[in-house]
């Protein structure tokens, strides 16, 4: 029996995040994509993955927005986590001004309306810009997940706090995964990450800017799942 990996996507992403990479290690593990439960509770969102997941301790993997639920619930119920990836994520609250920034985008959207994601700006978001059905498939999942997703999602990001103390009391082996021009991520907390100098937690990273880094990366990143996927428990 082929073992089992949760998948928690991020922000304005779902299934489709992971159509690349899942074919390459289809084989070997099973993978099981979990929506990110519509809501901005962390505690909330907490309570239906814990219903969600079906096996009493559970491999999770987060991307982005999903890293830091992944992290979140693996603090909260650290018997149900047997192995944490962190993938283009970390544990970090938001800064003021990212606070700030956020709020005034839920504001204007609810005043004016929801805006649909632009060629540029999609491309904007990607390493290779010139891969037209990737520009095209972040454009799409941002349209099909709409308004509702978008401001409970990003709003959602507003209330984030801190987990560096509580990663310190896990046990779990936690695999980190980034790229080091990836401007979506924040550096400083991978930095602390480093310094806490802790035997089962793991930091790799990719040359490179990608923050989408399943479709972008696929290859190297099937890679890193093995690795952390051979971590003894």
């Amino acid at each position: 029996m082929k073992e089992k990996i949760y998948l928690i996507p991020g922000l304005m992403t779902d299934e489709r995040l992971w159509q690349r990479f899942i074919p390459l290690l289809e084989n070997k593990f099973e993978f099981v994509h979990i929506n990110i439960p519509n809501t901005q509770d962390y505690d909330e969102i907490n309570t239906i993955l814990d219903r969600t997941l079906e096996e009493e301790k559970v491999n999770i993997l987060g991307f982005s927005l999903g890293s830091y639920i992944a992290t979140y619930f693996t603090v909260m119920y650290p018997n149900r986590v047997k192995r944490l990836f962190n993938l283009a994520g970390t544990p970090t609250k938001t800064n003021n001004l990212e606070i700030y920034r956020r709020t005034d985008k839920i504001n204007s959207i609810k005043k004016n309306g929801f805006a649909l994601l632009g060629e540029r700006k999609a491309s904007s978001l990607l390493e290779n810009k010139e891969d037209k059905e990737l520009v095209e498939l972040v454009q799409i999942m941002y349209e099909d997940l709409g308004e509702e997703i978008f401001i409970n999602q990003l709003g959602s990001t507003i209330y984030r706090k801190d987990l560096f103390d509580d990663i310190k009391a896990l046990d779990v082996p936690i695999h980190y995964y980034f790229s080091t021009g990836d401007r979506l991520l924040n550096h400083d907390a991978i930095k602390v990450l480093k310094q806490m100098q802790l035997d089962n937690i793991t930091i790799n990273s990719r040359e490179g800017i990608s923050h989408n880094i399943p479709l972008e990366d696929p290859i190297n990143f099937s890679k890193q799942i093995e690795e952390w996927m051979n971590t003894k428990v």
